[in-house]
């Protein structure tokens, strides 16, 4: 039976990342502009900008690359969110860094997208920076990767060269890349094939950019199962609730209904769902996205961190030792037994990073064994054990119960991300 289905959403989230100046910010400046998503001021600023740099025209890049330090480099840094509608479809655009000093602002940009914009510089085919990239966004998950082959205008809009990077691409890809991957041929500077369709390519008879993005369907499980992380308990003391026991978090899988039998991990105690609330409007069902608060049939112990799901479903993994990849965020590097507060979905527990599998060369994807710590932008396959069991799963199938961040307990300050890999230890 085929248990894939689609899932037409109202909100696209994406990322864009390619090599140092393919033209990731003058793609999203373009898409802005040529949609007519621009606001006044922002298009005052940047035209003021794009005069200071001794620019004729307006510089499009200047529409994402807010920094001070990015305008005068002509660089993209941070992660600059933007976010645009079209009578379609919303999206929230995630320009992330290109340089390999950036990994980890790359990561936690992509993280929570659904697709993945490459882009692929026309003269310069696929480079290191493109197979780094497309490695990370297959480490993160997107199933969705469109290759967008930017200044086909200086290549004389070849189709000979727009294949040939096609056909390199693709053989690249195929050792990691599990992603479904269309190709779209564009020059962002002057427009073709980002908003409008190109007359300049009349042998491309794709969609253009945007069409593409307003019509494209996230590929999803069709036998999801319905997965809530509790975040507390709702008890409220009035005489209008006098009784009231409800369970409250946001659903991150499925969908569930008054009727549905629950479980609830990790006690693998189960009940029936006798009523669904946003405030005090009650509904038959919710889905996933929703924070809700729900009330069940029994009066069964359920906490902060517990997961609730659903009973005739695959149930999460519970376990105290984990294997995960991990990207570490800061500068002060991770080490071998040291304490940490992990904060996996509504849960905190202490753990302890007892191995380093190895590491990942992203320049090269080679595995480094031997390693004994990590630092600021580093890659590793780590083996994590936890205080208390996690319920998780493979960050793959579920993004919410399959990844954690590390906070250093002396400084409060988030240090890592991890994504868990279901692996027995």
């Amino acid at each position: 039976m085929d248990n894939k289905g689609y899932l037409d959403m109202k909100l696209l989230r994406f990322s864009t990342a390619g090599s140092v100046d393919d033209g990731k910010s003058t793609l999203i400046g373009r898409l802005l502009y040529d949609s007519k998503s621009i606001f006044e001021d922002q298009m005052e600023e940047a035209e003021k900008a794009s005069k200071s740099r001794g620019n004729e025209d307006l510089n499009l890049a200047l529409l994402t690359d807010g920094l001070r330090a990015e305008r005068e480099q002509g660089i993209t840094i941070d992660v600059a969110y933007r976010y645009f509608a079209t009578p379609k479809r919303k999206f929230i655009i995630a320009d992330t860094p290109g340089h390999i000093q950036y990994t980890r602002n790359m990561v936690t940009g992509a993280s929570t997208t659904d697709l993945a914009i490459i882009l692929v510089d026309a003269r310069h085919g696929v480079m290191e920076q493109t197979v780094r990239h497309s490695w990370l966004v297959s480490l993160l998950g997107i199933k969705e990767i469109v290759v967008c082959i930017n200044k086909m205008d200086l290549v004389d809009f070849s189709e000979e060269v727009f294949d040939k990077i096609k056909a390199e691409y693709l053989a690249m890809a195929q050792s990691f890349c599990k992603a479904h991957i269309s190709f779209i041929p564009i020059s962002a500077k002057l427009g073709d094939n980002v908003v409008n369709p190109s007359a300049n390519m009349p042998w491309y008879d794709g969609k253009a950019l945007l069409e593409y993005l307003e019509t494209v369907k996230i590929e999803r499980s069709a036998d999801e199962g319905f997965r809530m992380c509790v975040q507390w308990v709702d008890r409220p003391i009035s005489p209008k609730w006098p009784d009231f026991r409800g369970y409250a978090g946001r659903i991150c899988q499925g969908i569930v209904k008054v009727g549905d039998r629950i479980m609830v991990q990790p006690s693998g105690l189960s009940s029936t769902v006798t009523g669904i609330m946003i405030g005090e409007q009650s509904l038959e069902q919710a889905v996933c996205g929703q924070s809700v608060v729900i009330t069940l049939s029994d009066d069964i112990d359920i906490s902060r961190g517990d997961v609730i799901t659903a009973a005739d479903f695959r149930q999460p993994l519970d376990s105290s030792v984990v294997s995960l990849d991990v990207c570490w965020l800061r500068p002060e590097q991770l080490v071998l037994g040291k304490r940490y507060l992990i904060r996996h979905a509504t849960q905190e527990v202490q753990g302890v990073v007892k191995e380093i599998s190895y590491k990942v060369n992203i320049s090269t994807m080679e595995k480094e064994t031997g390693v004994t710590s990590l630092t600021m932008n580093d890659i590793a396959r780590i083996v994590l054990k936890t205080a208390q069991p996690l319920v998780y799963e493979n960050y793959q199938d579920n993004r919410t119960l399959g990844s954690l961040i590390f906070i250093d307990p002396g400084t409060n300050d988030t240090v890592g991300a991890g994504m868990i890999v279901n692996e027995e230890i």
